[in-house]
């Protein structure tokens, strides 16, 4: 059988070899070593790779894909292998597509495809409930959350709505955030996800969005501060221990890295 070392991993996969080590680190997969203890990957461990580094890529979390993944190996039969499946992000649904059934693999789920054209001839919808003058900040939250599902658009003018009435709501604040992150509006996701960090000073969610972004604008010291911060605002985050040891070692600040990658492993493992 074909092994592989990290060198070569990295190579085929376009990935850093501190990355593939910090995947090792994390718990996704332990490869075989050889007598001097190099790690050696087989096949099945690139493909495991591929797919985490694609979800990665798409902002699914560390802890979550583990899950993913985990439940995949048990929902597979034996023969058929991760190289026959199609595996990606929608939306915030991570799907499985085999060729001819699509199903969501953390809650073993199948989906169907409906041709929506069809439906509306066949079905008379109601017309829609006219939108009350007196909405809330909650009710404009609340129908903003229905909308993300359908029109991304509409949920960020009802998260702005919902903020005209409550400046300080900082779950608003924060999914407006995301939303404008997912569409690459960095600059108006940046100003949300810090209003959410004022404004929910025990929630580690903004601080971690707002690493995240950070990093996609290049700003890996003051998305280390965000990560910190999220550690700090709840010990137990997995992704943000994850994320900040990446950072600090690309950094150079291998020890911290170190540190902080061992913790989110026991916590993936739950240790």
């Amino acid at each position: 059988m074909k092994l592989f070392s990290t060198a070569e991993v990295a190579n085929i996969l376009n990935l850093p070899d501190s990355r593939i080590r910090s995947f090792v680190r994390a718990g996704f997969l332990a490869p075989a070593r050889n007598k001097t203890k190099t790690l050696r990957f087989t096949f099945q461990d690139l493909l495991f790779l591929k797919t985490a580094k694609s979800l990665l890529a798409s902002r699914v979390p560390v802890k979550r894909i583990l899950r993913i993944l985990s439940s995949l190996k048990r929902q597979l039969p034996d023969e058929q292998h991760l190289s026959s499946l199609k595996i990606y992000a929608d939306g915030r649904r991570v799907v499985v597509w085999d060729g001819k059934a699509r199903w969501q693999p953390d809650s073993g789920q199948f989906l169907f495809n409906f041709d929506a054209r069809s439906v509306m001839r066949t079905v008379k919808l109601p017309a829609p409930k006219p939108i009350k003058a007196n909405f809330t900040a909650q009710h404009w939250f609340n129908l903003a959350t229905e909308l993300e599902a359908t029109s991304t658009e509409e949920a960020k003018r009802a998260y702005v709505r919902a903020l005209e009435l409550d400046p300080k709501m900082s779950d608003a604040h924060l999914n407006l955030g995301k939303l404008y992150h997912d569409t690459g509006m960095l600059k108006q996701g940046e100003t949300h996800y810090r209003a959410a960090v004022e404004y929910g000073p025990r929630d580690p969610a903004p601080c971690f969005n707002l690493g995240v972004l950070l990093e996609d604008l290049k700003r890996p010291r003051e998305a280390a501060h965000c990560y910190k911060e999220a550690v700090e605002r709840d010990p137990t985050f997995a992704d943000a221990h994850y994320n900040l040891g990446l950072v600090l070692e690309s950094l150079g600040e291998k020890k911290e890295a170190f540190t902080h990658l061992r913790t989110a492993r026991k916590l993936y493992l739950g240790k």
